[in-house]
């Protein structure tokens, strides 16, 4: 069992060593105490997956969150994953295990930021909705027409926004290059990216398929052109796991997202081996293990269990929820 809660978080003090198994059973007993449900993003580490009540991809878990019976959501992900699920269950005591575990999409597309550049296109006759990936504030998401999650973005675009529409795509430019490539709209797009998958490295990516030609490259849409042009299957990171359950034989996947992606790919198709593709640290041109989110990584065992042992860090609503909260529901609750 990996021992992850041992690693500290940049900037922060190392945590003292505590016994995993000890947490896990602690978090068992205190998640019926506090009539709580667990959620987790397939993104942090495979132990707090493994506690959780549910996990998966940020269109799941919004879906799962809509569900929720119990008094107390802790959504073990970033900050606007729990503002998502605090505007689906406004009733609820919503608990975000480090209220630092941000998102570098998220904050390069401040709302004002937003608002200011939807003025200026409006001004130069630009007629156009406003899309945005879910990776964006809640005070993003209620200037916005629909969000969408790299699960459903296809359908949205293609079945759901008018044709006649130009498309204001937030904020991740990556994303919206591949849409543009599998649906043919035109979209102005956000020059925003995901520090995790710019990251990768192309050149041993390359090395790697060539010495073991028989593998698979699978990759996120967040990753740079250069990444899914060589990538054999692209998508989210259920269709991810879809995908490798779907081939019986044994094989061998590099897999370009975050690293803990890997933990429910093994889960769900034990046959296969899975191999994180590296990530390239720019200034110094040295590979690195750079592909784990540190805003995920900010997720521990023990955070999990003092949120809810104290019941903080909470998401407080805020005013512009209710206008957030409709459009998520129209787009990825119906």
């Amino acid at each position: 069992m990996r021992e992850n809660n041992l690693l500290p978080v940049m900037g922060e003090e190392p945590a003292i060593y505590e016994d995993p198994l000890d947490l896990m059973d602690e978090i068992d007993r205190l998640k019926v105490k506090k009539d709580a449900t667990i959620l987790a993003h397939y993104y942090v580490d495979g132990e707090i997956q493994d506690i959780a009540d549910y996990s998966g991809d940020s269109l799941q878990l919004a879906r799962d969150a809509a569900r929720v019976e119990t008094s107390t959501i802790v959504f073990s992900g970033v900050h606007f994953m729990a503002e998502t699920a605090k505007m689906l269950n406004p009733e609820k005591t919503v608990l975000l295990p480090d209220m630092l575990a941000g998102c570098s999409l998220s904050d390069s597309c401040p709302a004002d930021k937003l608002a200011a550049y939807q003025q200026e296109l409006r001004e130069k006759g630009h007629d156009f909705v406003t899309v945005a990936y879910i990776n964006t504030s809640a005070a993003v998401k209620s200037l916005c027409d629909w969000i969408v999650t790299s699960g459903n973005a296809r359908e949205i675009v293609e079945e759901r926004v008018p044709k006649d529409k130009e498309i204001l795509f937030v904020p991740d430019q990556h994303l919206g290059r591949y849409l543009i490539e599998v649906t043919g709209r035109d979209m102005i797009l956000w020059p925003g990216a995901c520090m995790v998958h710019e990251v990768f490295s192309l050149q041993d990516l390359l090395r790697a398929k060539k010495n073991n030609p028989e593998s698979i490259v699978i990759a996120h849409p967040e990753c740079p052109q250069n990444i899914l042009e060589v990538a054999d299957f692209t998508g989210g990171t259920e269709n991810m796991r879809k995908y490798v359950t779907s081939i019986e034989e044994p094989k061998t996947f590099m897999v370009a997202t975050e690293a803990n992606m890997i933990h429910p790919l093994e889960a769900a198709a034990p046959q296969h081996e899975f191999v994180p593709v590296p990530g390239i640290l720019t200034d110094t041109g040295e590979t690195c293990a750079c592909n784990r989110c540190p805003h995920m990584a900010r997720n521990t065992l023990q955070k999990v269990r003092d949120c809810l042992k104290y019941g903080r860090p909470e998401i407080l609503w805020q005013p512009y929820f209710d206008k957030a909260k409709e459009v998520v529901q129209r787009s990825l609750l119906q």
